[in-house]
């Protein structure tokens, strides 16, 4: 029996009416704000997530899937080596969305010179080759958006008020969410500041391990985040980069407390957050849910060199992604299905002789908007309301002889029983009637 891929799961049912409702809350909550859905390739050239998350990351030298047409696979397994490929032959999954929109956004001129900024949104499966295990797979969905042009202070306040606002819309309570927030620096201040962490790396290597000690030469910064309790306490030692900000960068990081607090937005200062991409300065923020031992359901930050990294002229960025699978998990911690609810649905039942009606009325009940189901396998009236009942009708629309004889038809309440009879040419109009 084929079976799906370890580490990916199927959408479907109330799972994929809690997909689609948190698009829907997304379209929603983001639109207000002025975001537009943008939709780019799962597939990208490796370099695209190369110059964007950086060499040093878990991310690419680890999990990143990369693809290979079949020639190639020959190719490759005849060389030994994948020197010899173009950058267009060079391919990936997507681990993140950002870099692909960035890409996007340079290949085809979304922020014009002197234009407003681009407000970007998107949802979509992400891939990683991660170990599987309960909210951390191989393939799994997030929805993000991307703010392109804005160096405002204001705009980083903005998206965090947002990314807030999403998630109380999706029905956490909002004494549930921890905001952490950081600043991280930008290109005038941060590689004195990563010296000084580099140093305190080495200056501890005997405590510290391995995959610590490659990142003091990589990327220091990323110490801060290794899942080694070990080496998690000797860094609470480590310089912190608050203390270590240039005037811009902590003005910048003062006017967006002050944004927050003008908000009435309840934040954490973590001053060793720094994220797992190597593309944010300034702003970084992560929110978890106290007590649903999911860990962080998203977060994000300012990446002002992103653009340039892709190719393209400088433009200050900033952004946040959330997974999907992990806020299902937050939210039943809370008590909260994100897909319980299915669309109210109407039943058309008949009696054997009329079958041939149930069509003509299926269809206009459709295309007044009400989704309406009938039975196909020549079940008998009894069997008709017990499958009714399973699918979760709201009203049935019974069919009889006399009824359709006279034009008319029983609407049935599921929930109360109560009938009444109503014409066949007003029957759209008296069900949507029932239904609000």
């Amino acid at each position: 029996m084929a079976q799906r891929v370890q580490g990916t799961e199927d959408l479907f049912g109330s799972y994929m009416r809690a997909w689609q409702r948190m698009q829907d809350v997304a379209r929603e909550v983001f639109g207000t704000y002025g975001f537009d859905m943008i939709e780019t390739p799962a597939i990208e050239q490796v370099a695209t997530f190369v110059h964007g998350i950086g060499e040093s990351t878990d991310v690419v030298r680890k999990e990143m899937f990369r693809v290979f047409s079949g020639a190639l696979v020959e190719s490759l397994l005849a060389k030994g080596s994948e020197s010899g490929l173009k950058a267009k032959q060079r391919l990936a999954l997507r681990p993140e969305g950002t870099a692909g929109v960035v890409r996007a956004a340079v290949q085809n001129n979304l922020v014009p010179q002197g234009s407003a900024p681009a407000k970007l949104w998107y949802a979509g499966p992400m891939f990683r080759g991660e170990r599987p295990q309960k909210g951390r797979l191989r393939q799994f969905h997030q929805v993000g958006v991307e703010w392109l042009g804005a160096p405002d202070p204001a705009a980083d306040a903005e998206c965090i008020v947002m990314l807030m606002q999403f998630f109380e819309r999706l029905g956490f309570p909002s004494q549930s969410l921890r905001l952490s927030i950081n600043s991280m620096g930008d290109g005038a201040c941060r590689p004195a500041y990563r010296e000084k962490v580099r140093a305190f790396i080495l200056d501890h290597a005997d405590q510290m391990c391995a995959d610590c000690l490659e990142r003091a030469e990589l990327n220091p910064l990323r110490a801060f985040d290794c899942k080694n309790d070990h080496c998690h306490a000797v860094m609470a030692g480590a310089p912190l980069a608050p203390n270590n900000l240039c005037e811009d960068c902590a003005e910048h990081y003062e006017q967006v407390k002050r944004y927050l607090d003008e908000a009435g937005v309840c934040y954490e200062e973590d001053p060793t957050l720094v994220r797992g991409l190597d593309y944010y300065t300034r702003t970084v923020f992560e929110v978890e849910v106290v007590g649903s031992g999911v860990g962080a359901i998203g977060g994000g930050g300012r990446y002002d060199g992103l653009m340039e990294l892709e190719g393209g002229k400088p433009t200050p960025g900033l952004g946040f992604a959330v997974g999907f699978e992990r806020i299902v998990l937050a939210l039943e911690s809370q008590g909260v299905l994100l897909g319980e609810d299915s669309q109210e649905c109407v039943y058309v039942a008949c009696t054997p002789d009329v079958r041939s009606s149930v069509f003509g009325t299926v269809l206009a009940l459709r295309n007044a908007g009400i989704r309406t189901e009938a039975d196909y396998q020549g079940r008998s009236l009894k069997s008709q309301f017990k499958q009714a009942d399973k699918l979760g009708a709201t009203i049935c629309v019974v069919l009889g002889t006399d009824e359709v004889e006279r034009g008319a038809a029983t609407l049935r309440n599921m929930r109360t029983h109560e009938q009444v009879e109503v014409s066949l040419s007003d029957l759209a109009k008296r069900v949507a009637e029932q239904l609000a």
